[in-house]
């Protein structure tokens, strides 16, 4: 039973009706700017002359529509008295004043949603407040009535009277049971109208205040942006921070070994623990600057030229690094090279968690239309890169692979990670990239 009456206790039947008659009562301010042309035109029949005045009205209360604050206005006191859920309109993304590919792309993207847009979808704010006003109105003036009626019936206060003709048939109740009953019936027709108003309200907002067809595009689109950047702040956060703090870890631990046979090594490895931190916190302060939506750098400044000083850190760490360079790979630019550089870092950070000790060996080749990156460490038996006996003293999230499948096939390029043989794993990629002239 309580469930039954929430709606009843929240008000939300009562407050739907509410909202009609308030909508009907807040066009009276235009009903005298309406009536000028009708008094401009005295010598015009009464009927002309109303119904020039409704037209007029009509046209006005339709004109207020037209203007996005006022949907805006119309959609909140929708959601709160109707109980309707209703999307904010979508706005219009500020002109950018310099073109670039990122804007210009998004441009693209979002120019189909607005090409597409039919011309109606401006109407339906107008056609929503028109039937608001219409509905309130009618369900005001009829409710006043219904209401009047049931309160002078049962006593013939004024000497009030009811009657029912239907193909002369005719009821009028005389004072005693028959009035108290017709009062009764005026009153349950009040409370029926307001579910009918309120019922008609509900029905026609979703269609006349919901989205549009180019505007569930645009929310599709901005889901979809929004998707997209939160996986690359992922990205860069696991491949950034997860890199720092595995390195950072072993030589802490080398430090410590060697603090008393040798401070200089354990000095170095404090350095490099630095070093490795402090760019840690600057892509930490790049992620959190997007995710506060401040004006940060475009992208920390990481590619392959800091390559050599990634390997400098594992060797810190006590890994043996072996690095087979070849081609110009410093003439790779932009996203192919930021990509790149995240690749070798997964692949080095793996090799540092679940490695079994040896060198590790990095090769990277640049050709003039391809990157080819490999990483091979020795994992011993049974493990790899993906697992093995480090995976108790470095426990990972699992996403790191599937993050690079992913960088990879955004850039139409191939990526396999597996064994390579009996003790080592070896993870290569192949990214296509146009090396400028």
């Amino acid at each position: 039973m309580t469930r039954g009456f929430r709606p009843l206790l929240r008000g939300s039947t009562y407050a739907g009706a509410l909202f009609a008659y308030c909508g009907a009562l807040v066009s009276l301010p235009l009903l005298p700017f309406a009536a000028l042309p009708a008094l401009a035109w005295p010598s015009a029949p009464e009927g002309v002359r109303i119904a020039l005045t409704v037209l007029v009205w009509a046209v006005l209360i339709g004109v207020l529509g037209l203007a996005r604050t006022t949907r805006r206005v119309l959609i909140a006191c929708a959601r709160r008295m109707l109980g309707v859920p209703l999307p904010d309109p979508v706005a219009e993304p500020p002109r950018p004043t310099a073109p670039t590919r990122s804007t210009a792309a998004s441009a693209r993207s979002m120019a189909p949603a607005r090409s597409t847009a039919p011309g109606s979808d401006r109407l339906r704010t107008p056609l929503w407040l028109l039937a608001h006003v219409a509905l309130g109105w009618a369900g005001a003036q009829s409710a006043v009535l219904l209401v009047g009626a049931g309160l002078l019936l049962p006593g013939g206060w004024a000497g009030a009277e009811a009657g029912v003709s239907v193909r002369g048939w005719s009821l009028r109740p005389e004072h005693g049971w028959q009035s108290w009953a017709a009062a009764l019936g005026c009153l349950l027709l009040a409370a029926l109208l307001c579910l009918a108003v309120t019922g008609a309200l509900r029905w026609l907002a979703p269609r006349l205040l919901g989205p549009s067809s180019a505007e569930r595009l645009a929310l599709a689109a901005e889901r979809e942006r929004a998707l997209a950047e939160r996986n690359r702040l992922a990205h860069e956060l696991h491949d950034s921070n997860g890199h720092t703090l595995t390195a950072a870890t072993i030589q802490a631990a080398v430090a410590g070994e060697v603090l008393g046979a040798d401070p200089e090594a354990a000095r170095a490895a404090l350095r490099s623990i630095e070093e490795s931190t402090r760019a840690a916190l600057e892509d930490l302060d790049y992620v959190l600057g997007m995710l506060r939506e401040e004006q940060t750098a475009t992208a920390p400044p990481r590619s392959l030229a800091d390559l050599p000083e990634l390997l400098d850190r594992l060797r810190h760490a006590g890994a043996v690094v072996e690095p087979e360079l070849a081609g110009d790979f410093t003439r790779v630019r932009g996203t192919p090279a930021r990509a790149a550089y995240r690749i070798l870092q997964e692949g080095l950070t793996n090799a540092l968690r679940h490695g079994a000790g040896g060198p590790i060996r990095v090769t990277v080749t640049a050709t003039p239309d391809a990157l080819r990156l490999s990483v091979v460490n020795r994992t011993g038996s049974g493990g790899g890169s993906g697992g093995g006996s480090a995976t108790t003293a470095f426990p990972t999230s699992g996403h790191g692979l599937p993050g690079l499948t992913e960088r990879v096939r955004l850039l139409h390029g191939e990526i396999t990670a597996g064994p390579d043989g009996p003790d080592h794993w070896r993870l290569t990629a192949r990214l296509p990239v146009r090396v400028p002239a």
